[in-house]
């Protein structure tokens, strides 16, 4: 390992908080099939462990979002890859490794809002 770097949360202390919530979905969609939607790069490692700890059927499905303008905390955000899955009707869960400022997550809520999902929730592993 790099000496410049600091191990701020222990490997099997995140194993164990996946288990958890791996757990905690399995329980709220019992009998269902969630959407797990992941944004695209940094949260699919963690959605393929997530999803491996869920004992429900998933789909997943994956968006890739850009932010431009007003540097790295502010500005817009757009859709560059949308999703393949249709979600209206269905039971939909954004999976996010880390919420950072919350613009990313605040734009993908009211944007799947909209499609009318039959539910809307967020999993984050880390909220800054």
């Amino acid at each position: 390992m790099d000496g410049d770097l600091e191990i701020v949360i222990a490997e099997e202390t995140l194993r164990q908080r996946v288990r958890e919530l791996g757990a905690d979905i399995s329980r709220d969609y019992a009998g269902r099939t969630p959407v797990l939607v992941s944004v695209l790069k940094g949260s699919f490692v963690f959605l393929a462990d997530l999803a491996r700890a869920i004992t429900v059927p998933v789909n997943v499905d994956f968006m890739a979002i850009t932010r431009y303008g007003a540097g790295r905390r502010g500005g817009a955000v757009r859709i560059e890859k949308d999703l393949d899955i249709a979600v209206t009707g269905r039971d939909v869960l954004i999976v996010e490794d880390i919420v950072d400022t919350g613009l990313t997550l605040g734009y993908l809520v009211k944007n799947l809002g909209a499609r009318d999902p039959a539910s809307l929730a967020v999993c984050a592993l880390l909220d800054r």
